[in-house]
């Protein structure tokens, strides 16, 4: 889930900025993506995490790196599109449940790898990185999305900016925006 919350952050950060800036933020997030790769990267390369462990943690790690790659894309496509078509929101979402499952198959395979942290240190390393944020970044959407469901099944209950009325609008009146995508 933390794929799906690094695209969905620098979506609404997107719309915090100025029109006009929207160059440096496509430059600094494909910065921040070559920084996310480039550690697992690593560790995939690195001989000792070749070496037998009882959980597939390197596969588990290719396919991380995937989702990593469609985090930047989906991250410069919310960032450059404005009015967002509805195919884009509906295949971001699809990442979303795919991202939920990566990160809980992630959770599963190393709390099941306690021995693999002899063996391969630096992907065990990496596998409970990966998992911790997985499960802050799933925690966070778990505390978020009654209310966004709620405002999808009786619009304006939980926030109708127009009206300036509903039961989180004064809390987030300067960021309105953590309610659409």
């Amino acid at each position: 889930m933390n794929h799906y919350c690094l695209a969905h952050t620098s979506h609404h950060l997107s719309r915090w900025l100025p029109l006009h800036t929207r160059f440096r933020l496509l430059v600094t997030l494909s910065l921040c993506g070559a920084a996310l790769v480039v550690p697992q990267v690593y560790v995939l390369l690195r001989p000792s995490s070749s070496r037998f462990c009882s959980q597939p943690l390197l596969n588990n790690l290719v396919c991380n790196i995937g989702f990593t790659f469609f985090t930047i894309g989906f991250a410069l496509l919310l960032t450059l599109m404005h009015p967002l078509p509805r195919w884009l929101r509906l295949s971001f979402h699809a990442f979303g449940l795919a991202s939920f499952t990566e990160g809980v198959c992630t959770v599963l395979l190393t709390a099941l790898a306690k021995q693999c942290a002899i063996n391969t240190p630096a992907l065990y390393s990496l596998s409970v990185v990966l998992s911790v944020a997985s499960v802050l970044s799933t925690g966070f959407f778990l505390m978020v999305g009654p209310f966004w469901l709620s405002n999808a099944v009786f619009p304006g209950l939980v926030l109708h900016t127009p009206s300036r009325t509903g039961i989180c609008y004064e809390p987030v009146t300067c960021c309105p925006c953590l309610w659409y995508v």
